[in-house]
Formats: C-alpha cells, sequence, structure tokens
C-alpha cells in the first residue's frame, strides 16, 4: 500500500471518529426535537435505557460505513466490514462498561456514560483500522453484515416492543 492510499484511509478514519462523535452526540436529542416522531426513534434514543443509548454508537458508524469512498473500499476490500465489526464492538461495548463500571461502584454518573460513549466510538474505529486489510474479515464479512442487519432489526423492534430486561430499563 503506498502512503497515499495509507494517507487517505487515516483521513477517512480519524473523519469518521469526529462524524460518530457528533451525530451520536446530537441524536440523544433528536427524539425529542423532533416532537417524538416514531421514525425518528428507531435511530435515536427514547428513552435513558442503556439499550437506546447504544443506538449512539451503532447508527452514526453504520452511516458512515456506507458512505465508503470508492478509493478506498477499492484499496481496502475489507474496510466496510471491518467498520461493521468495529461498529458492532463499539455498540456492546456501551452496555459492558456500564454494567461494570455501575456495578463497582452501585451508581451510574453521567461523566462516565459520556465518556464510555467516546471510549466505544474510538474502539470502533481502532478496531476497523486493525481490521482494514484482514483476509479473516473479508472471509466472515458475510457474517458480519447478518449480525449489522440483526442488530438493525433488534433496534427496530425492540423501539417499540422492549423486552422486560434491565437492558431495556430506564436506569
Amino acid at each position: 500500500m503506498d502512503n497515499e492510499n495509507m494517507k487517505s484511509l487515516k483521513i477517512y478514519l480519524a473523519a469518521g471518529v469526529i462524524f460518530s462523535a457528533v451525530l451520536g452526540t446530537l441524536s440523544h436529542f433528536f427524539y425529542e426535537w423532533s416532537g417524538q416522531n416514531p421514525v425518528v426513534a428507531l435511530f435515536s434514543p427514547i428513552n435513558e435505557s442503556t439499550w437506546e443509548h447504544m443506538k449512539l454508537v451503532f447508527f452514526p458508524i453504520l452511516v458512515w460505513s456506507l458512505l465508503l469512498p470508492a478509493g478506498i473500499r477499492k484499496d481496502f476490500p475489507a474496510m466496510r466490514c471491518a467498520l461493521l465489526a468495529g461498529g458492532l464492538l463499539g455498540t456492546w461495548l456501551v452496555p459492558v462498561l456500564f454494567y461494570t463500571y455501575s456495578g463497582i461502584l452501585g451508581r451510574d454518573l453521567a461523566l462516565i456514560d459520556i465518556g464510555i460513549f467516546y471510549a466505544a466510538v474510538l474502539a470502533a474505529f481502532w478496531t476497523a483500522r486493525k481490521l482494514r486489510d484482514s483476509e479473516r474479515a473479508e472471509k466472515v464479512c458475510p457474517f458480519i453484515l447478518f449480525i449489522s442487519a440483526v442488530m438493525l432489526l433488534a433496534f427496530f423492534l425492540f423501539t417499540f416492543a422492549p423486552p422486560d430486561i434491565g437492558l431495556f430499563a430506564e436506569p
């Protein structure tokens, strides 16, 4: 890979971190700002449950993966699946880190919750960068796409019909 291609990839990933952090932060408020529009509810948190806050990581990274430039896609064929894999990791880091620290402290703190969101976004893009040239990521791409589609459908379904378990309860 020449330096120009690697530079383009680094810029794309750095821009993705910023895009995902900003869009995720703003999307925390989209549902209220929209007057509780049910379409907006599919993509933005509708309450303070951990599950709903996982959307803050998942959807911006999904959108960013769809904006993958053709040149990067050509030079790094595994990049889209690497982004989706990173997005899945980042999405699931939210509940893992939240329940770990709040279980240890016995309560949750907004500042730590915010830090978890940004850490999850960084972890997602770090993972994507590490998997960018991975033949394994290319080989398991259909599985990554399947799991991403399942997550998408789960977010849509559980927005309006959440199971009665802690992950979906408001703290």
